[in-house]
């Protein structure tokens, strides 16, 4: 007959690793969460060009970073699972985001100890952001910045691209090419329109400084009135 004598003790083993590995689930949900909401606070600063709380909103994201891989270390499932990774790729966005609107140098995935995957889904990500800088920057009339946003965007979709792997390596990162595509397109066409606005302005407006300048020096050809000619009403 089989001996069951160390089942309840081999049961009491597994149930504590459970209850720990629980718990650090449940740690790292709530720092996910935590992690998301300083990534999207340091975006939102960026594209209120308020530089100083988005510096410090992205070192105190970084902290909530590191926080959530301390907490998952002794559990590789938990880590590359969606909610750990979903808060790091938002963690990803918010420094690429930062890098490309300042015009700094990117971030690489070592300097934010992330995944390759990771990184590349908040690449993605950070380059559709550049939309919405770009619409405000036309906003204001100007294009020069527009067009280096939109050149960084082309650039970003153009590396992406060619990562032709299955999904189950690239955590989804198709999808996410597939938007950068669409939002890419929609803002190309929005800065065209808007520098041919530009020029047509531009065109407008040495066309009136010139018609402007016509009536104020008026040709040599043109006859003078009677007075300029020294006539009198009664000469005949």
């Amino acid at each position: 007959m089989t001996d069951l004598g160390a089942l309840d003790a081999i049961a009491d083993r597994i149930r504590e690793d459970f209850e720990a590995k629980n718990a650090a689930r449940d740690a790292a949900i709530n720092q996910s969460r935590t992690l998301i909401r300083y990534c999207a606070n340091a975006i939102r600063a960026v594209h209120r060009r308020e530089w100083d709380a988005a510096q410090a909103g992205l070192a105190t994201a970084r902290q909530a970073a590191d926080e959530i891989r301390a907490q998952v270390v002794d559990y590789p499932d938990l880590y590359h699972s969606g909610y750990t990774q979903d808060a790091l790729k938002e963690y990803v966005e918010g420094y690429v985001t930062y890098a490309l609107v300042r015009g700094d140098a990117l971030p690489s995935p070592e300097s934010l100890g992330v995944e390759s995957s990771t990184y590349l889904n908040g690449l993605a990500e950070a380059a559709t952001e550049l939309r919405r800088q770009i619409l405000d920057i036309i906003r204001q009339g100007h294009s020069v910045e527009a067009e280096r946003l939109l050149d960084a965007m082309d650039t970003i979709y153009g590396v992406l691209i060619t990562f032709d792997f299955p999904d189950a390596i690239t955590g989804g990162l198709r999808r996410r090419v597939d938007t950068v595509r669409g939002v890419l397109e929609r803002t190309r066409g929005d800065v065209t329109t808007s520098l041919r606005q530009n020029q047509l302005r531009e065109a407008l407006r040495q066309f009136e400084q010139r018609i402007g300048l016509d009536a104020a020096y008026p040709d040599a050809a043109e006859p003078l009135d009677e007075e300029e000619n020294g006539g009198d009403s009664g000469t005949t």
